[in-house]
């Protein structure tokens, strides 16, 4: 089980860096917007936003 996780990890690095910075801009983001009365929508709206701007930090940080 363990080996499994260990080459996932190996073979697809930028797709785990991927979902821990996006996992870690989102949860920054919520917590900050925890006080301002948004919409559902406008809270969703602004997730996919940071989960995008995640991929694309991520992209630009593989770039050779």
């Amino acid at each position: 089980m363990f080996r499994r996780i260990a080459r996932f990890l190996k073979q697809h690095p930028a797709l785990v860096e991927f979902v821990l910075l996006a996992a870690a801009m989102v949860a920054i983001l919520l917590w900050a917007a925890r006080d301002v009365n948004l919409l559902p929508t406008q809270l969703a709206t602004m997730v996919v936003a940071t989960v995008v701007l995640a991929g694309l930090c991520v992209w630009i940080l593989h770039w050779e």
